[in-house]
């Protein structure tokens, strides 16, 4: 029994790693989203809490690295597990019904987290304000 279980378990489960949404990356390094929605140098952490405030089940996987990522440096560490679809194979979020879906969500969400809005000092900050009133058109705020 504990044999058919798995593979289902793998599917649904999806990774994430960091790498998939960071914007100093190339393809060949990892990044699995355009480079224009990508966010710098994200961490699983933030990637787990925006996923989780969404309401998916997410796991925290904190020592699981990137194979591809040479930097061996904590914040580079961890991948998140997140359950995208239910044991009878529907999204477990319908408005997300593909890994892609939830990388693109993940990193356009990143850059609004409070920890990235107080941190980024200086210039950063001027910049996302000018394009932060436009860009969010009000969508997906449930």
């Amino acid at each position: 029994a504990a044999a058919a279980a798995s593979p289902a378990d793998k599917e649904r489960f999806i990774c994430i790693y960091p790498a998939y949404l960071n914007n100093k990356k190339t393809i060949a390094e990892g990044r699995r989203i355009p480079i224009d929605k990508a966010v710098e140098n994200p961490t699983s952490t933030e990637i787990q809490d925006v996923c989780a405030a969404v309401g998916f089940n997410v796991l925290l996987e904190k020592n699981k690295m990137y194979p591809r990522e040479w930097n061996r440096d904590v914040q580079y560490r961890g991948r998140v597990r997140i359950q995208l679809k239910q044991d009878d194979g529907n999204p477990c979020l319908p408005q997300f019904p593909t890994r892609k879906s939830v990388m693109l969500y993940a990193a356009e969400t990143i850059p609004k987290l409070k920890t990235r809005t107080q941190k980024m000092g200086g210039s950063d900050q001027s910049l996302q304000q000018g394009e932060g009133g436009k860009k969010g058109k009000g969508k997906k705020k449930k």
